[in-house]
């Protein structure tokens, strides 16, 4: 879909400031007295190791032309070193001397303070979105000028977790307030229904056929599911709590949660799971038809505050 006028002129209004902010208007970066193409070298010979001139200019999307005169500097102003290589003594490489090793030292110090200060005048929460959104962005950036394909970033990749961590109920909270009043307007009841039941089964994870996921990047908890053997309705088991954090959509963590719900019932003879949804949530529909689960009803409710479609979905061993 192609996107609007509108969102690409506020994309790229973004992006200006972006790299104004960060300063790469200014002839030095990073506090460094370097040119912005002279940090990242240092920042890219420090994190690869030693690198030859070619490969450098490829890091970097710059001319060989550009990159050799800027490296006769770098080299002239004693940051890097030529070596040869030990596998063909006719190959350079350039590596980091002790003073550039101080210097790059000094510029990851910037950066990272630079980033520490930026993420503290947001909320916690979003610190995992605009991690996924950078990489995505960049990547497709990158893609556009390669002419090939987006590929998955590993950098912003989704990890599953198991059981309790300190502070997951109340993000666990906040993910289904924050997406459900802006999906259909549910609002202080429906945030105090969810606060209730998820205390009162914390409890119930002692209890080897209960269990709960949790999707992370990095620290950050983007996602979870539930299952609740021991305090359902019917012998078969309520998946419950089945929510994802924008920065985890369309990384494979709803069906990665999903899946691991289903292998620990498979795995613990439970004849069946059911759970409850409203109507209109279409992906999470396709994942748990793509699962196996059937729509068995539907019911007209108002038990989350507000008169919804309630939709009840089973699927057995």
């Amino acid at each position: 879909m192609e996107a609007s006028s509108q969102r690409l002129a506020q994309i790229r209004r973004a992006s200006r400031q972006l790299v104004r902010e960060l300063g790469f208007m200014q002839p030095t970066l990073a506090g460094s007295g370097l040119p912005a193409s002279a940090v990242h070298a240092l920042i890219e010979i420090d994190l690869a190791g030693p690198l030859t001139a070619a490969q450098l200019a490829t890091l970097l999307n710059l001319e060989k032309s550009s990159v050799s005169r800027m490296l006769a500097k770098l080299i002239a102003g004693g940051e890097i070193v030529e070596q040869a290589s030990p596998h063909d003594r006719r190959v350079k490489l350039l590596a980091l001397s002790e003073r550039g090793r101080k210097s790059v030292a000094a510029i990851h110090a910037f950066g990272n303070r630079q980033v520490a200060e930026a993420l503290q005048r947001i909320p916690p929460h979003l610190g995992a979105s605009v991690l996924s959104c950078l990489h995505s962005y960049a990547q497709a950036m990158a893609s556009c000028r390669s002419g090939g394909e987006v590929l998955p970033d590993e950098g912003a990749g989704v990890a599953l977790r198991r059981g309790y961590l300190p502070g997951a109920v109340g993000r666990i909270i906040q993910m289904h307030a924050s997406y459900y009043a802006r999906l259909v307007g549910f609002g202080e009841y429906f945030e105090c229904k969810v606060a209730s039941e998820l205390a009162a089964f914390v409890p119930r994870l002692e209890h080897a056929d209960n269990g709960l996921w949790l999707a992370m990047m990095g620290d950050e908890i983007v996602g979870s599911i539930a299952l609740d053997f021991t305090g359902a309705a019917e012998p078969n088991a309520h998946l419950r709590w089945f929510i994802l954090d924008d920065a985890a959509r369309g990384l494979g963590a709803g069906s990665q949660l999903l899946g691991e719900v289903i292998r620990h019932c498979d795995s613990r003879g439970i004849p069946g799971i059911y759970l409850w949804t409203i109507s209109g949530l279409d992906t999470a529909r396709y994942l748990y038809e793509k699962a196996g689960f059937q729509l068995v009803e539907e019911i007209q409710g108002t038990q989350w505050g507000k008169a919804v479609t309630e939709q009840k979905f089973v699927r057995r061993r």
